[in-house]
Order: structure tokens, then sequence, then C-alpha cells
């Protein structure tokens, strides 16, 4: 099973993470500092990384830069009290792969290491296919006939998801928890709004509606 390392210095969120994450089957490490996790990181190879930013001894944002200058491309996921988007531009431009506020539903960040998870399994390159449409991932940008398209944070989430289900029909409810979690009233329309966006952007035919189940990637 996949082996996750928490960074996080608050005791209590760290022993409650790694409780709820060993019952899921997962194995955990848990450090309080930012220069014990890149001493560990160097021993254990974690699969995944939840990053607190306040840690006592030096940032999230530097241990995360830290990663990736070395070459680590483990996915990591920033778990924050803070929740300005300055701090999420900041986090993603880092190199973060997530990035969620506190107080955290467990249910959210299970669904997201779950898909951070999968993707990183699922994929042996940087790049996501179908057909025509390539994500770089690393990067985070999309093109349709080698042409770029600008996509937003959450327009790109949207098509990552279709990318790593090919073929399958995503019901509103998959998509709303994979790219909203629960930040979204569940009677929102925010699904079918973002599919006019994506269809605008990348052709009005590229994902089909499957009426009163979903959409899937054509």
């Amino acid at each position: 099973m996949s082996h996750i390392l928490i960074v996080e210095d608050e005791a209590e969120i760290a022993s409650f993470l790694a409780k709820g994450l060993t019952a899921d089957g997962y194995t955990t490490t848990a450090v309080n500092s930012g220069t014990s996790a890149l001493a560990i990181m160097q021993q254990v190879h974690p699969d995944l990384v939840i990053l607190d930013i306040g840690l006592p001894d030096t940032d999230g944002f530097t241990v995360l830069q830290h990663m990736r200058s070395a070459g680590l491309e483990t996915p990591v996921i920033i778990l924050t009290a803070r929740s300005s988007v300055n701090d999420t531009v900041s986090g993603l431009q880092s190199g973060a792969d997530d990035y969620m506020s506190k107080p955290f539903s467990f249910e959210e960040l299970r669904a997201r290491i779950q898909l951070r998870l999968k993707k990183d399994t699922t994929t042996t390159t940087s790049v996501l296919s179908h057909g025509d449409l390539r994500l770089d991932v690393r990067n985070r940008t999309a093109t349709v006939e080698g042409a770029t398209v600008e996509l937003t944070a959450r327009e790109y989430s949207l098509v990552e998801v279709f990318l790593l289900n090919p073929g399958r029909v995503l019901s509103r409810d998959e998509l709303l928890e994979a790219v909203w979690g629960h930040n979204v009233d569940a009677g929102s329309n925010v699904v079918e709004v973002y599919m006019r966006y994506l269809r605008r952007k990348l052709g009005s035919d590229r994902f089909v509606t499957v009426r009163g189940v979903g959409y899937r990637l054509k």
C-alpha cells in the first residue's frame, strides 16, 4: 500500500491524519518540521506528502521548493490554515499538486489523495492525452492540436479528472467531489457551468452528456 508522509507540527492534527489514513490501509510517517521532512524523504521515498505551511523551522513553501529543486516529483497536498488566493497561488506555483484549507473534511482529503495517487500510478510521464487533447501535468498547461488553450485552475482540474478516467461516465457528484470537494453546495450548478466553459474552449463535441447519469470524454 502507498506510503504517505505527514508534515504537520500540530500533534492533534498529525495524529488524526495518521489514524484515519492508517485505517484506510496506507502506511504513514509523521514529522513536525521541514528539516525532518526533507531528511526522511531521502530515506523512505513516500508516495505522497501532506504538507503544512506553518512549520516551526521553515515554511512549507520552502520545503516544497527544496523538494522540486532536488528533482523529487512526489505528489504534494498542502494543508494549511491560510486560505487567501495569494497563498493558494504561491503553493501551486511552488509545485504543489493540490491545496486544502483548515478546517478540512477528511472525506474530501481522502478523495484528493486517491486522485493524486491514481494519477501518479497511471501515468509514467508528465503528460496526459486523449486524441488531440494533451495536458502537461507538471506545468499544468493544456493544448489542442498543439495549440495552447488557456484554462483556469478549476477547468484544468476538471479536464484532468476526465483524462484519468477515459471512456468512463462520471457523475455530477463524482466531479463535484474530485474538483470542488465540499466547498460548494450540493445543489449548485457549478459542474454544468464549467462543462459549458470546457466545451467552449476545447470543442462543443468533446464531452458527451449522458442524460440522468453524467458526462463522458468522447
